[in-house]
């Protein structure tokens, strides 16, 4: 199994001086990924003023030259406020400075913010990622592309460069539990990324089992069918030591997204309910998060990838520089070592 990081990058500093700090704090943080062994390192797109991830291309770009292995995606992109045209250029950049690492992850957004800045509406927002999706695949199979629909001009056979070194180049769908995107991925074959950002990964069973359905059914072989779990975490020495310092980061965070959405503030009885054996939040020790690691793999029915959200803007760069070591030096290989043993038969698409 791939295991991996996310990141939004985000940032509790203001101003130039600041973000730069913080992306030279990123760039040192994939590299030390990549020394340690992890498999993926992901950025996703936000377009607000505490993260400084508003091109991730970019940014993946600056670590494709300073990384050897490690793989190179988005975490998402926001497809359905983007040119699939300049989506696939990037990222085929990307793939070729990195010699064939780099990823797309695409989704709809689960912030809006990028929709009025690129002059779309949100009323299109289903629609405007269906056509997207549709057009982006077709440039992924063709260099000279011919194509129309509603809400991009039609391409005539225009030649669409540079072409990526990955043939093909790797498209995922990212979901937040939205039986319909579900069912998309699987009948276009794609690979799914599911965000499991709370509650109990139990339940996201019926996503991932629809999944596999719904591409069984569209004529896609099992092998095909590559499912990946993206979970909130953060990895210190001792269960203690990483609840006691992560606590305050994630009522920070929540209660920030709370208040906009009109959600009540996160207390400290449901954070300890998260970081629980049964909850979503991949929190503590190495051993203790490889032990949830597995649980959620056999729960779920077995799954390719796991990433886990290594970002906040309360952590400092030392703190996450160490939960990525402990991530790549101790979780990954009891992760692999499980996922690898004959015990359990859930663990069929590792």
């Amino acid at each position: 199994m791939q295991i991996g990081v996310d990141s939004f990058v985000a940032t509790a500093k203001s101003g130039p001086t600041g973000d730069a700090q913080r992306v030279q704090e990123l760039l040192e943080e994939i590299e030390l990924a990549d020394q340690v062994g992890l498999d993926v390192f992901g950025l996703g797109e936000h377009h607000r003023p505490d993260y400084v991830s508003s091109a991730p291309t970019v940014l993946l770009a600056a670590a494709a030259a300073r990384t050897k292995k490690i793989r190179l995606v988005s975490a998402v992109t926001v497809l359905s406020s983007d040119d699939p045209v300049r989506v696939y250029q990037q990222f085929a950049t990307v793939d070729l400075i990195s010699q064939g690492r780099a990823e797309i992850v695409v989704g709809r957004g689960s912030f809006i913010e990028s929709y009025p800045l690129f002059g779309f509406d949100l009323e299109n927002y289903d629609e405007l990622f269906s056509e997207k999706l549709e057009l982006l695949l077709k440039i992924r199979e063709n260099t000279n592309v011919t194509w129309s629909g509603q809400h991009r001009a039609p391409l005539t056979g225009q030649g669409v460069y540079p072409r990526a070194l990955q043939n093909p180049l790797p498209v995922w769908i990212g979901v937040g539990g939205t039986p319909e995107s579900v069912i998309r991925a699987g009948r276009l074959g794609l690979p799914l990324m599911v965000a499991i950002i709370g509650g109990q990964p139990g339940p996201f069973r019926q996503l991932t089992d629809l999944y596999r359905r719904a591409g069984k059914e569209a004529g896609h072989a099992p092998e095909k069918l590559t499912v990946g779990i993206h979970n909130i975490g953060f990895l210190a020495d001792t269960d203690e030591a990483a609840r006691e310092t992560f606590w305050p980061a994630y009522r920070d965070a929540f209660g920030k997204i709370g208040k906009e959405r009109g959600w009540p503030a996160p207390t400290r009885q449901q954070f300890d309910g998260q970081v629980s054996p049964h909850g979503a939040l991949l929190v503590g020790s190495p051993e203790y998060v490889a032990e949830k690691i597995l649980r959620e793999h056999e729960l779920l029915g077995g799954f390719s990838r796991l990433t886990i959200l290594l970002d906040n803007r309360m952590l400092t760069h030392a703190q996450i520089m160490r939960a990525i070591e402990l991530l790549g030096t101790k979780v990954a290989p009891i992760v692999r070592k499980g996922v690898a043993a004959p015990a359990s038969g859930a663990a069929a698409e590792s």
